[in-house]
């Protein structure tokens, strides 16, 4: 039997995060390795140093093998950054008359079609995510496999990026000597994990705050109609208690994260840091309130931007499951309120759910994305569908899987 592990790859602006997930025989999804290490070599979720990025990359992996065990060799690998674009998209096929049924291939070539969208050679399509299926006219379907009609409608949603921003980041994981299995959008990857049943059909809009990048993505009917990248994340609200306060950034950012707060009100005038702590031959004392005043405008700033881009997508109060935030910042105490004020919508902290193994250690928003990975790889994976029909093999079966074999043989 096939070793069922699965690995994913956050490479994110803060941090590197590489976790190596494991399938047990009742289908549960185990942590085995957890490996991280602090990021260089990327600005706002692009990578601007490829050396620096594979060091940070190579690091990360060392520490999750070693305490996995497990040689990691392929990856699910998320991708980010303010040049992510979105757009909405249809395709329409007429079914054969041959048979009426509507199968796969039926499927495949209305999103073909779909996907046959006019983009700048400069950029690359990451994701065509089907939306939803019409079928003669009847909309809200699923799963057409199997329906009868003349006509096949597909909505998608179609994701690109630039052509050298993907470039560069496949290269510096190629460069790691980890064989990518699939690029993923990374609010899409927060999705799988953090997001309940039920709120995607009612609509939600995901806020994935990273070190470098906010990522959004609004869901409604069951499905993604909206996703940006904004490049604003917890680095600028850094940057800004540095220069407000006169600090190193590494020292704002000990700050923000030892006594940082979203709400000034909650806290007494009287209440100081001693910065010695962070640095021994400074005996300053700063009022905890002007830290939190100073991380209250920049996030306000921030969920001020993400309200904009709701409004864009045209479901500006019309999203009943609200708002899910996750991302390293989501763990800044008070930002809930911030989010449910600024949005007007009812807010949640989302974090990674139904974990096994090392679960206690990544259970927190910053570890949303790279567990996503593991559970978009988890429901993308080969091995699942080579153990539930191992009998049988079909013509594309087995092209996939050669296509597979030989990307391990070719540099």
């Amino acid at each position: 039997m096939q070793e069922r592990v699965i690995v994913g790859i956050d490479v994110g602006t803060t941090k590197i995060c590489v976790l190596v997930g494991e399938l047990d025989r009742d289908g549960k999804l185990n942590i085995v390795g957890v490996g991280t290490c602090p990021s260089q070599g990327l600005r706002r979720g692009v990578v601007v140093n490829i050396e620096e990025t594979v060091t940070s990359i190579a690091a990360a992996l060392d520490r999750a093998e070693r305490l996995s065990g497990k040689k990691i060799v392929t990856a699910y690998v998320g991708i980010a950054g303010s040049h992510i674009e979105s757009d909405n998209s249809k395709g329409f096929v007429a079914i054969s008359p041959s048979h009426r049924d509507i199968v796969q291939n039926d499927i495949s070539r209305a999103i073909e079609v779909a996907r046959a969208v006019a983009i700048p050679a400069n950029r690359e399509v990451i994701h065509v995510i089907p939306r939803g299926y019409v079928v003669d006219g009847q909309e809200g379907i699923k799963n057409p496999i199997g329906m009868s009609g003349f006509r096949l409608e597909v909505e998608t949603h179609i994701i690109t990026g630039a052509v050298s921003s993907i470039h560069n980041l496949i290269k510096c994981v190629h460069k790691a000597h980890i064989e990518i299995e699939d690029l993923v959008l990374e609010p899409l990857a927060s999705s799988e994990a953090v997001l309940e049943d039920g709120e995607t059909d009612l609509g939600v809009a995901l806020v994935d705050i990273g070190g470098g990048t906010t990522d959004i993505a609004i869901f409604t009917d069951g499905a993604i109609w909206q996703s940006v990248v904004l490049p604003i994340g917890g680095n600028l609200i850094t940057s800004d208690i540095a220069i407000g306060l006169r600090l190193s950034p590494g020292v704002a950012e000990e700050l923000k994260i030892t006594y940082g707060h979203c709400d000034p009100s909650t806290i007494d005038d009287d209440d100081m840091i001693d910065l010695s702590q962070f640095m021994p031959d400074c005996n300053d004392l700063v009022p905890r309130r002007l830290l939190a005043e100073i991380i209250q405008a920049r996030v306000e700033e921030l969920f001020s931007m993400v309200h904009e881009e709701i409004k864009k997508s045209g479901y500006d109060g019309l999203l009943p499951a609200g708002v899910v935030i996750t991302g390293g910042t989501a763990e800044l105490p008070g930002i809930l309120e911030v989010a449910g004020r600024t949005l007007d919508l009812p807010a949640r902290i989302g974090t990674p759910l139904g974990l096994h193994g090392l679960a206690d250690s990544i259970c927190r928003p910053a570890y949303s994305t790279a567990v996503g990975l593991l559970i978009w790889g988890l429901r993308h994976s080969s091995f699942l569908i080579e153990e539930e029909e191992p009998e049988e093999e079909g013509p594309m079966d087995f092209v996939s899987r050669f296509g597979r074999w030989l990307r391990a043989f070719i540099p």
